[in-house]
């Protein structure tokens, strides 16, 4: 990790709710959404190349499938997308009021994926654990606004957070041989983000075993350590960054989505651009789905 970290500019998006980036190894490139806007975006950094797909509808997260192609959190369910872009329903769950938020692909290839209602009332979202072949089990019902999500470098915690809680929540991860994978237990918070410091949105684990969270309202990204301890603030110069994942060749770039929704814009021009901060730290593989 470097001295001093500054954020640049990755990506000058102007995205209305940037959203879950994530490192495509296959691709090298950064996998993220715009979610009010409808879109997926791609972005090679070493070419600058960058590519838009619209989803036809909210989507909450896109991640990469091991076989290629993208598995989509949208306002419906959870949808596939093929290599060759056709789309197929994995799990189809329309609910009035309500639309899918962040997912993460745990070292299995199941897919968890959150949800929250459009008016963030208490309760109305949840989060799910999906098989490959489509399977799903309720992990957390009556959710408020289902966010970051993550597994420990040994895969035996996982984190997650409901942002109105203000808290990063640790869960245990049942071994192969001890249960099913949803099977989750132990909640307890490792840190909670005190008042007046913005609130906990996604998240990324270091190859240390860290915790990276993006702070919504807070114009800052901390790190947080295995035992819950604040090691690292760093300052964004946008008021709403909403998660972060390592990335580049060496995924030791720390790449950060950011809003422009609710926001001054004016004042701060730089709100829905994608950041980047080089050399943060080491990051971690991120598993395909498999399905």
């Amino acid at each position: 990790m470097s001295g001093v970290l500054r954020a640049e500019v990755a990506v000058a998006a102007g995205a209305r709710l940037g959203e879950g980036p994530t490192w495509d190894g296959g691709r090298q490139a950064l996998v993220w959404v715009d979610i009010l806007n409808s879109r997926v975006h791609t972005h090679d950094p070493s070419t600058g190349v960058r590519t838009v797909m619209d989803t036809g509808q909210h989507v909450g997260a896109a991640k990469p499938r091991e076989g290629g192609g993208l598995v989509v959190n949208l306002r419906d369910g959870v949808g596939l997308y093929g290599a060759d872009g056709a789309f197929s329903w994995l799990h189809r769950e329309a609910v009035p009021g309500r639309r899918g938020n962040d997912a993460a692909v745990a070292p299995d290839g199941a897919l968890w994926a959150g949800t929250m209602a459009y008016d963030e009332r208490s309760g109305g979202g949840d989060l799910k654990r999906l098989t490959g072949a489509g399977a799903a089990a309720t992990v957390l019902p009556e959710v408020t606004v289902s966010n970051g999500i993550g597994w420990s470098p040994d895969g035996r915690f996982m984190y997650y957070n409901d942002t109105p809680t203000r808290r990063i929540d640790v869960f245990d991860v049942p071994s192969p041989e001890d249960g099913d994978g949803a099977a989750v237990s132990g909640r307890r918070p490792l840190a909670e983000i005190e008042e007046g410091a913005g609130f906990p949105d996604g998240l990324t684990v270091d190859a240390d075993g860290c915790v990276w969270v993006a702070l919504w309202d807070g114009a800052a990204l901390r790190r947080y350590t295995p035992d819950g301890r604040l090691d690292l603030t760093v300052p964004v110069p946008v008021p709403r960054p909403t998660a972060c994942a390592f990335g580049g060749a060496e995924l030791r770039d720390l790449y950060v989505t950011t809003a422009s929704v609710g926001t001054d814009v004016s004042a701060h021009p730089l709100a829905g651009s994608v950041l980047v901060l080089p050399d943060a730290g080491q990051g971690l593989p991120q598993p395909a789905f498999a399905g």
